[in-house]
């Protein structure tokens, strides 16, 4: 085999190998953001709900001295 068609046969191998390895990567991607998905992203809902709640009226300038 001459060294040009030893080349070409290693990065034909190469090739596949990283092609594989993309359809791997991409497969693992996907099934963690269905995972995440599956789990609303974090988002909690119903009355047991956790976290702050947003309220823009609160910082609404006409609000801000009112108990003065």
């Amino acid at each position: 085999m001459t060294p040009r068609e030893e080349a070409e046969k290693e990065a034909k191998e190469t090739y596949a190998r990283f092609l594989d390895w993309c359809k791997k990567g991409t497969f693992i991607i996907f099934g963690c953001l269905l995972i995440v998905a599956s789990c609303n992203f974090g988002v909690e809902e119903g009355n047991s709900k956790t976290g702050s709640q947003y309220n823009g009226e609160q910082y609404d300038p006409y609000n801000l001295n009112k108990d003065e």
